[in-house]
């Protein structure tokens, strides 16, 4: 698997560490629900809209519209993901993301790419002054 990475200095306002863990999960989860030989993962951030951008996108399987209205639902995830397997995790990842975002005063969204996998794009107002 390839990653790839645009990383450009974005000052926004917020709680350091939670604002890592939407970072750590959302990358986990492009890796974790990617294609294992030919998949590749990319992290973007950088200004947008008055504030900073975060992208991950990935490789996968594609993903219907109907479960993109679902998968930021606490225990829910993609169709065909075995449940049992704990590598998996329990499904609590993009919740915890979103409240995460949320708190922050950003958005969120979930986006399918054409022929499988995900491009998640997290939006957090700048710092005051920043």
């Amino acid at each position: 698997m390839r990653l790839d990475s645009e990383l450009e200095p974005v000052t926004v306002s917020g709680n350091g560490v939670l604002l890592e863990r939407i970072a750590l999960n959302l990358i986990q989860n492009a890796v974790r629900y990617n294609l294992p030989e030919a998949g590749w993962v990319r992290v973007s951030v950088g200004s947008a809209d008055g504030g900073g951008e975060l992208v991950v996108s990935n490789t996968g399987q594609t993903v219907p519209g109907y479960e993109l209205e679902h998968i930021f639902e606490p225990f829910r995830r993609g169709s065909g993901k075995e449940r049992t397997r704990s590598d998996k995790g329990v499904g609590l990842g993009l919740s915890i993301v979103r409240s995460v975002v949320r708190a922050h005063g950003g958005t969120i969204e979930a986006v399918a790419r054409p022929g499988g996998g995900l491009d998640m794009r997290v939006r957090i107002p700048a710092a005051p002054g920043g």
